[in-house]
This record gives C-alpha cells, sequence and structure tokens, in this order.
C-alpha cells in the first residue's frame, strides 16, 4: 500500500510504501513524551515529496537515530537511522500518517527506558 503524511502543518510531507500492521510504542523519554507510534520502513520505501531544508534534526544520547522534526509546527513525523544489520531505515510516527485508522493496529510495546 502507499500512504501519505506530513507534520501538522504539512511544511514536511512524505509517502511510504509496505503493509501497516503493527508499531512500536517505545516508552523512552522522546517517544513517551511525543505520544510516537512508530512504523518501521526501509529507506528506499519512503519519498520525502518536501525539500529536506523544510525540517531541522535532532539527537542525543547516541546520536545514531536523526529525528526530523519541523521548526514551524513542532511536529517530529519520522526519524533516519541504520538498522542492526546496517541497512538505512525510516522509522514513522503512524499519527502522522494521513486518515489512517490507528485502532486496527497492533502496538508492540518496546522498553526503550531501559537500553
Amino acid at each position: 500500500m502507499n500512504y501519505k503524511g506530513s507534520c501538522h502543518c504539512g511544511n514536511i510531507r512524505f509517502e511510504v510504501t509496505g503493509l501497516l500492521t503493527e508499531v512500536i510504542q517505545c516508552n523512552c523519554s522522546i517517544c513517551s513524551k511525543r505520544g510516537a507510534l512508530m512504523w518501521f520502513v526501509p529507506l528506499a520505501d519512503f519519498h520525502l515529496i518536501t525539500p529536506k531544508d523544510n525540517y531541522t534534526t535532532y539527537t542525543f544520547n547516541t546520536h545514531t537515530i536523526n529525528h526530523r522534526i519541523c521548526p514551524s509546527c513542532g511536529c517530529a513525523p519520522f526519524e533516519e537511522s541504520v538498522d542492526k544489520q546496517g541497512l538505512a531505515t525510516v522509522a514513522i510516527n503512524a499519527r502522522c500518517i494521513d486518515n489512517l485508522d490507528l485502532t486496527n493496529l497492533n502496538i508492540i510495546q518496546y522498553d526503550g527506558k531501559q537500553r
């Protein structure tokens, strides 16, 4: 399936291809405060529609995850990193996907607070 999404103001817009059936709900300090439900996809399945200049980047702790944030509305619609196998990966906040019914998703709890 093809999904479209954005930050709150639309300054950051993206498309992603894949089958969205489950998301990760992490309890780390940043994910829990954002209320993020993350869907992980290969970078090749993600397409940023707007220019990269439309977002700012935040990193913390090990500085291996690039949290992409809209400087206008403060929304963080996606993150970029490399997975354990060395593949470029995007974690999309499912709450930023247009017209998505979150009640149909399997939510997997992840203990990022203890990692």
